[in-house]
């Protein structure tokens, strides 16, 4: 399902915060928030880190990670807009509940430059028969953002907000190169 960017700028008539937890969330989404002991994010929304290997491997741009991390990452009526940012590894989402839309960034340029790009909008949601979808991934290199849409019959203020799970896989050079290998093979 496409979106235009003129329809995702119409649906929000719920001032953006300047930070998260500015203004006071309703009960509900504020029991989440506590129950899972999320935190604020730079880019909008709340976090909490779930999960982190304790193996660790040097990415590609030599610098030692682990193997992968998990969060949940939560957009809500109060603060309903996941900023454009650009994770280095391949990220892998799962929806809890809500709705929202994303809107990825695709590099086409030599060597995963911006001088040409791709732009990819979908609805992610419980509502599949319709296109919505319940997992997706990004590519590391790509730009995303986040934005809450209300269920089908709700305002955006009565959204219970828009909970996912994420989790980061950075690819070592010596995988990257067998992930290769076995895809040309």
């Amino acid at each position: 399902m496409e979106i235009s960017l003129e329809e995702i700028n119409t649906r929000y008539q719920v001032p953006v915060t300047t930070a998260a937890g500015q203004v006071p969330e309703n009960p509900s989404t504020q029991n989440t928030i506590d129950q899972l002991k999320m935190n604020p994010h730079i880019e909008g929304g709340y976090f909490v880190e779930t999960d982190r290997d304790k193996r660790l491997m040097v990415n590609d741009a030599g610098e030692e990670r682990s193997r992968s991390t998990s969060i949940f990452y939560f957009i809500t009526p109060k603060t309903p807009i996941g900023a454009f940012h650009r994770n280095a590894s391949r990220t892998v989402h799962t929806l809890h509940h809500g709705r929202g839309i994303y809107v990825i960034l695709v590099p086409l340029g030599p060597g995963g430059s911006f001088d040409d790009f791709r732009i990819e909008t979908f609805v992610v949601g419980h509502d599949i028969s319709n296109g919505e979808r319940l997992q997706w991934i990004v590519e590391g290199g790509c730009y995303k953002a986040s934005f809450l849409i209300p269920e089908k019959e709700e305002k955006l203020e009565s959204s219970p907000g828009l909970l996912i799970s994420e989790v980061i896989c950075p690819l070592s050079p010596t995988l990257l190169a067998l992930v290769v290998h076995v895809s040309v093979n």
